[in-house]
């Protein structure tokens, strides 16, 4: 009967009370990893957008010659 019983302290919220609930380690590590991944996507999109936005600058430029 000992193994069914809370073994801490009387009055101890027992550990899987809601406000006892923490993240633990590995979960701020994964969060920590999914933070780091979304900021190098969004980095490169911005990369890549600005490099073709001077593409369409540079082609815009180029085609402008022809039209005169």
């Amino acid at each position: 009967m000992t193994l069914l019983t809370h073994a801490g302290h009387p009055f101890e919220r027992p550990s899987y009370s809601p406000a006892k609930r923490q993240p633990t380690g590995a979960a701020n590590a994964y969060l920590t990893i999914a933070k780091r991944v979304c900021l190098i996507a969004l980095t490169s999109l911005l990369a890549m957008s600005a490099v073709a936005g001077i593409i369409a600058l540079k082609t815009a430029a180029y085609l402008s010659h022809f039209a005169h």
